[in-house]
């Protein structure tokens, strides 16, 4: 039970980690406490809701009561499965905005602007364009992730992204290209009708090249002589450690990577200590600066029956999967999140603020159809909120789940952003290009149009979009609140890193499983001691920011 690399968590980052390590001859073991991916619920795309809200499949986290949101506690899905979050998410893929990169060096990242992290993205990628266009220059061919787009066959799908264009905001052929703004098609991580997972892409192939996978639970990282040797993990009912020659590398999601830090004595030294934990390594940035997406999502009615409504019984979902299990073909060899749309909230915000995934079907992320039958919906929010929360123990038990507040909705900013996004969601919905379909509006109801009205239907039915990041932030050595410096090493600790989404130090525009991947990728390469030659790229600002909303 030792290697020269143990990796906690079969997710996202620590699957493309595994293969990088064990391709350049490196034996790597991979620690999973979750089970098995088989089976149609996960690998089926349409089928998404269904993992997300399974035990099986779901750490089963929960917020703390959101103190902005009424007391409500939020539902806070993590992967608890080999491929981790990559295996129960929405599988849409989107790389972030190059600005994101650019801001990530500023606050201390350095390494990591997006001229840096372009031939990353790259490296991984497998993009299949489909036809709809777009620049190659900027898409990587020969990757282990697959990277595909729907067949926007809906009407309702190709009416969302025709209603941006009338509503006087770019069309974009690729929004990971060189232009994020504007309206055009979603890119996801499918592949011949399957979820292309972390563990599809990066994990089996890394099992062929000598890479182990290990069940079992991680307890704490070992530390000796601020070295970090090995993990703890309780597996078949007994405590055994897994001896790392070389390093530990936590992988472990947002959520549980600060947690094992600090079970592990490395984190704030107060706190720790309040739970009978001996501090080793004062770190007071180990579980702050989280930082997630929330959503809304605005709902009309459809004049038409055009929507997937048509299959949202017994007998059409027996059919959807029926053609999927015989031919991976069909509604169900998509997640249905076909068509993307990046826009600014004001004039002066140089580059989106905004993200919509549109449906074409109404119904909420626990898998309940609108009782109004046909219609469709966009999910809308900010993507840059100022809003911060934090992780923190609520035991030194490591079978303890940690506490997590996210304090959702503290800025006022927020509340002001998000009346923003219903009132321009609005606006698309009534171009003409949704004339003959669009109906009464069914969520939050065309009755509500005051702030005050709009705030009261935010405080009760926002929701996350999934994103949580930012705990373990990678800044300068000598940032007293950054937890891992530009390689990801943990500052303070050796042989110890920390590889997920974690580490970033502000949120990316859009989903974070295409950079959470690219952190993996690129550690990687600090850990072999290479890198990739930086392109230095020029992304799509619009001309008129400053003066103009669109």
């Amino acid at each position: 039970m030792q290697a020269d690399y143990v990796i906690v968590g079969a997710g996202s980052a620590g699957c493309a980690l595994a293969f990088r390590l064990a391709e350049a001859g490196r034996s790597v073991i991979v620690l999973e406490h979750g089970g098995s991916d088989a089976g149609p619920f996960i690998q089926m795309p349409g089928a998404l809701s269904f993992p997300m809200n399974m035990p099986r499949y779901d750490w089963g986290f929960r917020s703390e009561p959101e103190p902005h949101l009424g007391g409500r506690r939020l539902a806070t899905p993590r992967g608890k499965v080999v491929g981790g979050s990559s295996s129960i998410n929405g599988m849409v893929y989107v790389r972030g905005h190059a600005r994101d990169y650019d801001t990530w060096a500023e606050m201390g990242a350095q390494g990591w602007s997006y001229a840096e992290v372009l031939p990353y993205f790259k490296r991984m990628e497998h993009w299949h364009d489909g036809g709809h266009g777009g620049d190659a220059a900027w898409r990587g061919d020969s990757g282990p992730l697959h990277v595909t787009r729907g067949g926007r066959q809906n009407p309702l799908t190709r009416a969302f992204v025709e209603a941006g264009g009338q509503a006087g905001y770019p069309l974009t052929p690729d929004y990971n290209g060189p232009q994020q703004e504007g309206f055009g098609p979603y890119d996801m991580t499918v592949w011949r009708g399957r979820r292309w997972s972390a563990a599809n892409a990066y994990l089996r192939p890394a099992q062929k090249l000598g890479a182990r996978l290990v069940r079992g639970f991680a307890r704490r990282v070992v530390m000796t002589g601020g070295r970090a040797t090995g993990v703890e993990i309780l597996r078949g009912g007994a405590i055994e450690v897994v001896e790392a020659r070389r390093e530990v590398i936590l992988s472990a999601s947002s959520i549980n990577s600060p947690k094992l830090l600090m079970l592990s004595g490395i984190g704030p030294a107060a706190h720790l200590a309040q739970h009978g934990i001996t501090p080793l390594v004062d770190r007071p940035g180990v579980g702050q600066n989280l930082q997630d997406h929330l959503e809304i999502y605005l709902q009309m009615a459809a004049k038409q029956p055009v929507s997937l409504y048509s299959y949202w019984n017994l007998w059409g979902k027996a059919l959807v999967g029926a053609q999927w299990l015989f031919t991976r073909k069909g509604l169900g060899a998509s997640n249905q999140f076909e068509s993307a749309g990046f826009i600014r909230s004001r004039a002066g915000v140089d580059y989106p603020d905004i993200q919509f995934h549109f449906l074409p079907i109404a119904v909420r992320y626990d898998g309940q159809a609108a009782a109004e039958g046909h219609g469709f919906q966009a999910h809308v929010g900010p993507m840059r909120s100022a809003s911060r929360g934090a992780i923190s123990l609520a035991s030194g038990d490591p079978e303890a789940a940690p506490r997590i507040l996210f304090n959702y909705m503290s800025d006022p900013q927020d509340w002001e952003d998000f009346r923003t996004c219903i009132r321009l969601t609005r606006e698309i919905f009534a171009q003409p290009a949704f004339a003959a379909f669009a109906g009464a509006e069914i969520q939050p109801g065309a009755a509500l149009q005051s702030d005050a009205e709009l705030d009261g239907f935010l405080r009760e039915h926002v929701e996350s979009a999934y994103h949580p990041c930012g705990t373990c932030r990678m800044g300068a050595p000598e940032d007293p609140m950054a937890v891992v410096d530009p390689e990801a090493r943990v500052i303070g600790v050796d042989a110890l890193r920390v590889v997920d989404s974690s580490i970033f130090p502000r949120i990316t525009n859009g989903n974070l499983n295409a950079p959470s991947i690219m952190v993996g990728e690129k550690v990687a390469d600090h850990i072999l001691c290479r890198s990739l030659p930086a392109e230095d790229v020029q992304p799509w600002i619009h001309p008129e920011w400053q003066t103009a909303q669109r």
